[in-house]
């Protein structure tokens, strides 16, 4: 049942669903904007309504395998933890677009929800506000997810989630790299 659980995560993560919406207004998303999957450039091309569904979407990806892994194994469980970045690692790196995919952001945040409400807006919380100051989604996105990894040590989370954390965001830090780039240019795009 524990793998089941995990190849099911992985595949609800691997949905890529801001490049099928992109399909259905006749628009293939990688061809466009950054070129990117996810909520942000998909709010860019086809606009802030659309962007907001596809997050919401790629939240729940993430959401719903935690919350029932952590209900079922607690979160001190490798399993939950596991779950968790299968649903990360599928949106990322999704078998659907050639190993291709997102930033992970929306479903990251869809799993730290599904262990915790508190941790998940806190990190919420950090990521609004360096996006509000700064105008950068991809500057809250990086400021949220080295925060994530400190906010977790300081509540003292279980190792396994202290994992799946660290993990999650050095790989949000990675797809992030050109947007690093772009930002210590004075390049990269504001909302």
């Amino acid at each position: 049942m524990e793998v089941l659980l995990i190849l099911i995560s992985f595949f609800l993560g691997s949905i890529p669903f801001g490049y099928l919406l992109g399909l259905l207004k006749g628009v293939d998303i990688r061809r466009h904007g950054s070129g990117n999957v996810g909520a942000t450039n998909v709010a860019r091309v086809l606009g802030k309504k659309y962007g907001v569904i596809v997050y919401i979407l790629d939240f729940l990806k993430g959401f719903i395998p935690t919350f029932l892994a952590a209900k079922l194994f607690g979160i001190d469980s490798w399993i939950t933890a596991l779950v968790g970045l299968a649903a990360v690692l599928g949106h990322m790196f999704s078998p659907f677009l050639g190993f291709r995919g997102g930033k992970g952001v929306a479903t990251a945040s869809g799993v730290l929800f599904g262990i915790s409400p508190l941790l998940g807006f806190i990190v919420l919380a950090v990521w609004f506000l360096t996006f509000k100051r700064s105008g950068y989604v991809s500057l809250g996105s990086i400021v949220a997810a080295l925060f994530s990894i400190f906010l977790v040590g300081v509540l003292n989370y279980p190792f396994p989630i202290k994992f799946l954390v660290t993990i999650t965001a050095v790989l949000i830090l990675v797809k992030h790299k050109s947007n690093l780039g772009r930002l210590m240019e004075g390049r990269e795009l504001k909302v």
